[in-house]
């Protein structure tokens, strides 16, 4: 399989005369829209009932849409959620899951509470912080207990 070329943000500037730039531009916004729009569960959704998941063709597009995560790319992404879906559409298992409308359904809830609330921290989290401090407190505790034992 041939390797794909990535289209570079500099074609956009270049001249619209040179058919090779037009066509790099044109890959260029179609990548970034298609991109885009995985930040949507509910396409997501929609493109997984329809059975894109199951065709390489497309999870191997997926893998292709990866240079978006690089520095001169990423500045173009208005949507960053759909970079987390680009990694999780990586694995068969969020490629499966996905495909159900209670999955869909869950995960547009955890995204619309995080773009209203994007501060709030669930008890979840509080709690695994408070262990991590709990636990890094314990640490501690246990190198002063043993550097007392060793001057003794």
């Amino acid at each position: 399989m041939a390797e794909a070329t990535v289209p570079g943000p500099a074609i956009l500037e270049e001249a619209v005369a040179d058919p090779q730039a037009v066509f790099a531009k044109e890959r260029f916004e179609v990548d970034l829209e298609f991109l885009q729009c995985l930040a949507n569960p509910w396409y997501i959704n929609i493109i997984a009932q329809q059975g894109y998941f199951d065709k390489p063709e497309f999870i191997n597009y997926l893998k292709y849409l990866q240079y978006w995560k690089k520095p001169e790319y990423v500045k173009f992404v208005v949507y960053p959620h759909a970079l987390a879906f680009l990694d999780l559409l990586q694995t068969k298992e969020f490629r499966e899951e996905i495909k159900k409308v209670d999955e869909a359904t869950r995960i547009h809830g955890l995204q619309y509470h995080h773009w209203r609330w994007p501060n709030y921290q669930h008890a979840d989290e509080e709690e695994e912080e408070e262990e991590e401090e709990e636990s890094e407190q314990q640490s501690q505790e246990q190198a002063q207990a043993q550097a007392q034992l060793q001057q003794q």
